[in-house]
């Protein structure tokens, strides 16, 4: 089917499972196990022998079956494996292809949960990690290693949107038999693949703009089938599963996924564009500004900047806080890519773990705000900062 049609297409049409009754929206398949016709089926299917049928949900269920197969047409990948979370993705990838001794090169603009699993806990595997500027292609060379195994970036950053340049860093990768992980999170695939620019592999927190309306958790790995066979071995045994009911209501969420990541982000370009000019805001991150310093680079790698807005108040965490706090419309959570408005203290949250010295490197003040922006009227949105910008 992916040959055939257009991605808005397969969002809605590709892999869809039906049962015998022939259904016309997708099964959802509630069940742990499934039931074999003879010990002989059985013995076959736990060896891998027949791949015809489903074994236990753990690693094998229709719906989940769907939704992984649907995302990878959206990604114009060979497969796909889903996962309970973006990080157990993350973790899922690391621990399929990396071993002890080996070493990682990655952006310091990650996600703080991704720079603590990286920095932190998979040293205690015997795993390094060497975190470099997102955007200085040199940093990425200069840091390779005779054991370095993986790239790994998200692109743009959270939260301050810095561009890698994802076909570069490719290019010095694949030199040095090196490969490249993208986490697509920000951008998903209506405004960048990963893979038409030579990633080897896509990483996903289907949570954030796949589900679109923060119902359920979920994560996602697109890539070659022979890495999802690697992938696939470490979840069958370690079980980081997704559930098929978070599987399905992702499916029903990438129906909608174009339309809604382009209203966002076209929403997004407005308020970015009223902060810029705004006296209590010092500094606006937002690929889709002329003032973004990749901005060339985020109109040829993206097809628009994206529904996430970053910002600096003219003052520290008290007057950021001050914002926070005087907003009766938006949602204040740690939260991004639903369809509400959702505003975030990164400082003191989502990279709260990580130390002063960790988060002045990676460009997290104290003053800095984030901005999910989702499908309301954007004067909604800007009257609602403005209560908080109006007292600095």
């Amino acid at each position: 089917m992916s040959g055939k049609y257009r991605p808005e297409t397969l969002a809605v049409r590709q892999a869809i499972p039906r049962s015998q009754y022939n259904e016309h929206a997708e099964a959802l398949y509630l069940t742990s196990s499934f039931l074999f016709t003879s010990a002989a089926q059985a013995a076959e299917r736990f060896s891998g022998e027949d791949e015809s049928g489903n074994v236990y949900s753990r690693f094998t269920n229709p719906t989940v079956t769907s939704f992984q197969e649907r995302l990878a047409a959206l990604e114009d990948g060979e497969a796909c494996i889903a996962t309970a979370s973006g990080m157990s993705a993350i973790l899922s990838l690391v621990m399929s292809f990396c071993s002890a001794g080996d070493h990682i090169v990655a952006s310091r603009g990650l996600f703080g949960a991704t720079q603590q699993l990286l920095g932190n806990i998979m040293t205690r595997f015997g795993v390094k990690t060497t975190f470099v500027s997102q955007t200085a292609i040199d940093e990425w060379r200069a840091a390779i290693l005779p054991e370095t195994r993986l790239f790994f970036l998200e692109t743009p950053s959270n939260p301050l949107t810095e561009i890698s340049d994802i076909a570069a860093l490719a290019g010095i990768a694949h030199a040095h038999g090196i490969s490249v992980a993208v986490d697509n999170c920000f951008c998903t695939p209506v405004l960048q693949r990963p893979l038409e620019l030579g990633a080897d592999i896509v990483v996903h927190s289907a949570t954030k703009f796949l589900d679109g309306q923060g119902r359920v958790l979920g994560g996602a790995i697109v890539t070659t089938k022979e890495r999802v066979e690697e992938v696939f071995k470490f979840m069958r045994s370690a079980g980081p599963a997704i559930s098929p009911f978070n599987a399905w209501v992702l499916l029903k969420g990438l129906e909608t996924l174009k339309i809604r990541v382009e209203a966002q982000s076209a929403n997004a370009l407005e308020v970015a564009r009223w902060l810029e000019e705004h006296p209590a805001v010092a500094r606006v991150y937002y690929p889709g500004l002329e003032s973004h310093p990749q901005y060339a680079l985020a109109r040829r790698q993206q097809k628009s900047g994206g529904a996430i807005v970053a910002f600096e108040v003219r003052g520290g965490r008290a007057d950021a806080w001050r914002v926070v706090d005087s907003c009766q419309l938006l949602s204040v959570t740690g939260n991004l890519g639903d369809v509400k408005t959702t505003l975030t203290h990164p400082a003191s949250t989502t990279h709260g773990r990580l130390s002063a010295e960790q988060r002045a490197a990676s460009g997290i003040k104290e003053g800095l705000l984030r901005l999910s922006i989702g499908l309301e009227a954007v004067i909604d949105i800007q009257n609602d900062l403005e209560r908080g910008l109006s007292l600095i």
